[in-house]
């Protein structure tokens, strides 16, 4: 009977209602939607400007610190001008970084013995380049500092005054170092002589050659760091002095490495 009944319905031309799940278009067209969206940013991507694009990778190869080297290995990266290298100098060795600080070093004390020698005082001072940085020392003679007196004679004043032009603009700080010989002095200790002594330096620098006042300091060792025995007058006048230190603004391991640069240099 039913099954007459169905053939029956069919023939009159009725249909039967079909309830299909149809969710399944909802993910569909997120997945286009989705892949629409990604071929517009390829698109975008694809169309590139090419002065942003040559800013942006120089931009990102100086970050890294690649030197130019004459040629573009692109199993390297991107190069740039030696000019445009981090000035932090990222990308060098410890090694090659000792050995520009020395050079600059070196660069402020030939400066400072042209300006002496323009003025007929070459060879009235002595220079060191060490882990320190660079030190001027103004020793053995009593034209620097009579004995027991912190005093600056006129040599002393024409020194200065040469070698300030060239403290003046540089960025690392500055130490004034004064040492007294030992004996009896008018000051209360060797320790106070000294300190004036230094402290008249660090003066004429500041007040007349230019050097800023808040990165210069000065100090006063007394008798404590004698160049000799100090038996005789001559041994005297030669802790008799005051050392003008530039100091090296460089890291302690990057210090380390100078007397190695120094060394190999002189070889």
């Amino acid at each position: 009977m039913s099954r007459g009944r169905g053939r029956g319905r069919a023939t009159r031309g009725e249909t039967e209602e079909h309830h299909v799940d149809e969710r399944w278009m909802a993910s569909y067209m997120d997945m286009v939607t989705v892949l629409m969206c990604l071929f517009i940013v390829l698109f975008a991507m694809s169309s590139v400007d090419v002065e942003k694009y040559e800013k942006l990778r120089n931009s990102l190869a100086t970050g890294f610190g690649t030197v130019n080297e004459g040629k573009v290995d692109t199993a390297e990266g991107t190069v740039v001008p030696a000019t445009q290298v981090d000035m932090n100098a990222e990308g060098f060795t410890d090694l090659q970084v000792a050995e520009k600080e020395v050079d600059q070093l070196a660069a402020l004390k030939e400066h400072m013995n042209a300006n002496l020698t323009a003025q007929g005082l070459a060879g009235t001072v002595s220079f060191v380049i060490d882990q320190r940085g660079l030190t001027v020392k103004l020793v053995g003679s009593q034209s620097y500092f009579l004995p027991d007196s912190p005093v600056l004679q006129p040599q002393t004043l024409s020194i200065l005054g040469a070698i300030a032009p060239v403290l003046a603009p540089i960025p690392e700080e500055i130490a004034v170092e004064g040492h007294a010989a030992n004996g009896i002095t008018a000051y209360a200790s060797t320790w106070e002589l000294s300190g004036a002594r230094a402290t008249a330096v660090l003066r004429t620098l500041v007040e007349s050659g230019g050097v800023a006042g808040n990165r210069i300091g000065a100090v006063g060792y007394g008798s404590a760091r004698q160049v000799n025995q100090d038996a005789t007058e001559a041994e005297h006048m030669e802790n008799r002095r005051v050392d003008v230190v530039v100091l090296s603004d460089q890291p302690d391991k990057i210090r380390a490495l100078i007397p190695q640069v120094l060394q190999a240099r002189v070889h």
